[in-house]
């Protein structure tokens, strides 16, 4: 019997096939490895994966998938890249990793000096980190101590717009959108936190200054209390892949300035170009006192992330008692993952990303547009390397999955959002199967 690439639910585990004795593999990750936001009693089908390249993922039954999410926004310059396993290879000979404490090296001191060097002014620490998630936390701790070295151990709470996503570990869980946010099983026991309405002006729209009253009197109520306002800049991407005007978050740098809070800005998705710009923050032109950055950052090679922040802060944190910024990642400043990161921002600072991103951008516009035209269809929004078809109500991501796979596209939905973030390398014709793809399902 042929290999079946995906892995079905069976819910009897005793009963003896030859799907069992060609698929033993198969069904143990049905029956013991946990998926992302996947049930452990009716679990969404699985595709086995035997190679990527350049765009595509190959399958065990023989399917090309024209990757159309970049393996969850990481992988900007495709797969397989030479220039990247060239940068893994060369330092797995010298060594995969020393702990940080006490020891450096300079894969982790080239890569810090470059994201000092490319980031929004002003922001001089770099503080590595295993994920996105953990790079939240790093910067909410880093808030929280800040103020407390201050004196001011009284702002200990922050504010963040709804429609937020920051991470699944606590404390990011805490400024997610406690609806939307997939994390209200845990209301009870994370910090509340302090949400404002989402911005609602429209990135391509006349700004409306009403949009940023609600969290100006939320700030004006709760000043005193708030540590940092953190928010994704231009993109609120897991909490609905909204996309926002500018003047919202350039009066959210005014608004921490003038209520004296700090502004953590989360770039993990939209840092290294998926935007149009380098940063997201550069549409306002501001700098946030601490920035998070990850997925992108080491090319989807490794899980990297960092932490960024001002001088201000890094000499506020480490005032006092007890004298240090009290985190530690066992794997921090993994040699592997830095190397890999620096190769992939090399191939970002030749700019290719930039004429990349702007025919991307300029091809999404065109060919998502019909699909307006679809009943199912509620909205189509594009900024970037990001195109979104939001529907009017959720989706079946099992069978949208299933009909994306037949059309030769990975495209992997959520709620009710069809979205892709193709790799940077992406040709106009690969695009265009990802946009033919997403029509033709929903149609």
């Amino acid at each position: 019997m042929a290999r079946d690439n995906i892995v079905n639910p069976i819910k009897n585990k005793d009963f003896t096939s030859d799907y069992i004795l060609n698929n033993e593999d198969l069904l143990f990750d049905q029956h013991h490895i946990w998926h992302p936001y996947t049930s452990a009693i009716n679990p969404l089908p699985c595709y086995e994966v035997t190679k990527a390249e350049g765009v595509y993922i190959h399958l065990a039954t023989g399917e090309k998938l024209v990757d159309g999410v970049s393996s969850w926004w990481t992988a900007i310059h495709g797969y397989n890249h030479p220039e990247l396993n060239h940068a893994v290879k060369s330092q797995v000979d010298d060594f995969a990793h020393v702990m940080f404490g006490g020891l450096t090296h300079k894969p982790a001191i080239d890569l810090c000096r470059t994201l000092v060097d490319i980031t929004p002014q002003g922001l001089d620490r770099v503080f590595l980190a295993d994920s996105g998630s953990v790079s939240v936390e790093v910067a909410m701790k880093m808030a929280l101590q800040y103020w407390a070295c201050q004196g001011n151990s009284t702002k200990h709470r922050f504010i963040t717009p709804r429609n937020g996503y920051h991470g699944d570990t606590f404390a990011a869980m805490s400024v997610c959108d406690p609806v939307n946010g997939m994390h209200s099983l845990f209301s009870d026991t994370l910090t509340h936190q302090i949400f404002a309405p989402a911005p609602q002006t429209r990135f391509d729209k006349q700004w409306n200054e009403d949009d940023i009253k609600p969290l100006e009197q939320l700030i004006q109520t709760h000043h005193n209390e708030l540590a940092a306002l953190i928010i994704e800049p231009i993109v609120q991407n897991a909490g609905g892949m909204r996309i926002y005007h500018p003047e919202y978050l350039k009066r959210c740098r005014q608004l921490c300035d003038d209520y004296n809070i700090l502004l953590i800005c989360d770039e993990i998705a939209t840092g290294f170009g998926r935007t149009g710009k380098l940063f997201a923050c550069e549409y306002a032109d501001i700098s946030p006192d601490i920035l998070c950055l990850g997925k992108a950052l080491t090319g989807g090679y490794m899980t990297l992330a960092a932490t960024l922040c001002s001088e201000d802060v890094a000499q506020g944190v480490c005032q006092g008692e007890p004298g240090v910024f009290m985190h530690g990642p066992t794997f921090m400043g993994n040699a592997l993952a830095c190397s890999v990161a620096n190769a992939s921002l090399k191939i970002i600072q030749r700019n290719d990303w930039q004429t990349q991103v702007s025919h991307i951008e300029r091809q999404l516009h065109v060919e998502l547009a019909p699909c307006m035209d679809l009943e199912a269809v509620k909205d189509v929004r594009v900024i970037g390397a990001i195109g979104v078809v939001e529907c009017k109500s959720a989706v079946n991501v099992a069978e949208l999955q299933k009909s994306f796979v037949k059309q030769g596209v990975w495209i992997r939905p959520f709620g009710k959002l069809v979205y892709i973030m193709p790799p940077y390398i992406i040709n106009p014709q690969q695009l265009s199967q990802l946009t033919k793809a997403i029509y033709n399902v929903l149609k």
